[in-house]
């Protein structure tokens, strides 16, 4: 390790100053002197801090994509069979109060700001729904509603710091909440039909993630749990996406029920299709036969 230290220093006590300024920016003084300085890889509370920061900032930045294919496939098929408006529904309003307490508590940006970018790619994803579903009306109402109640939660003469932490532990139960009509959609659906993949992986790693983050940066249990909660919902959904993989969508279904069946009554079997050919009576064609 001694080597490797000797060899390391002259390089990380000569980093440029951005560089510098941003990783004592991200660890702080301290953990950028164990770490980078001193390459003291003994020092653990330095070390899990350090990784804890880096997977907060890999959350955010995958987030800022992480709806993305969910939005592209809304967009394609013109359809929105398998998604859950009410799921939707639900999961932003928990996001934006979460995205409200944890900027007025002042935590650090990267153990929540994926709440932000992924709350923004929501409501897209929210306009979609209902526009598909034939309700684009209820797409501005639902616009409309979400911006008065950012102005309301990020407000600090309109709502105090008291009510925004009871409005925290709804928001925890919200998430939670958000899951469940996706899941039954899925499980009423038999099939996850244009829900991603992508999305619902990204999220359960995320969400175990997000854990590991918390409990190294941020002291407040409420947080916590609802991430606990989250992951365990989270897990469901990601099973039941590999358990429906195959499974046809809704409407393929549709045309499917269409197609008359082989083994329908209404089909004829090959013994009465025979049984009609014998006893129809056949018509007399010209004979050679002379008269006279």
């Amino acid at each position: 390790m001694d080597a490797v230290r000797s060899a390391l220093q002259p390089i990380t006590h000569n980093l440029p100053a951005p560089i510098r300024d941003l990783g004592v920016s991200i660890i702080g003084d301290k953990c950028y002197k164990a770490l980078l300085l001193d390459i003291d890889v003994e020092n653990t509370e330095c070390v899990k801090f350090a990784i804890s920061k880096g997977l907060g900032i890999g959350i955010v930045g995958a987030s800022a994509i992480v709806k993305v294919p969910q939005i592209l496939k809304l967009l394609k098929s013109k359809s929105a069979s398998g998604v859950s408006f009410l799921a939707y529904l639900l999961e932003t309003s928990s996001y934006l109060i979460s995205l409200a307490y944890n900027v007025r508590n002042g935590f650090p940006f990267s153990t929540y700001g994926e709440t932000a970018m992924v709350m923004a790619q929501n409501v897209i994803i929210t306009v979609l729904v209902l526009h598909y579903s034939g309700k684009a009306s209820m797409a501005a109402l639902f616009v409309a509603a979400l911006a008065a109640s950012a102005v309301t939660l990020f407000s600090e003469q309109t709502l105090g710091m008291k009510e925004l932490g009871w409005l925290q532990v709804g928001a925890g139960g919200l998430s939670v909440a958000s899951k469940i009509p996706q899941i039954a959609a899925i499980w009423s659906q038999g099939g996850t039909g244009q829900l991603s993949a992508f999305t619902v992986f990204n999220y359960l790693i995320g969400s175990l993630t997000r854990i590991f983050t918390t409990i190294q940066e941020v002291d407040d249990k409420v947080i916590l749990y609802s991430f606990v909660a989250g992951f365990a919902l989270n897990l469901v959904l990601a099973l039941q996406m590999v358990y429906y993989w195959n499974a046809p969508s809704a409407k393929v279904k549709g045309k499917r029920k269409e197609a008359l069946p082989a083994n329908s009554p209404l089909t004829p079997s090959y013994a009465e299709v025979a049984a009609s050919s014998t006893a129809r009576p056949r018509s007399k064609g010209p004979t050679t036969r002379r008269r006279g």
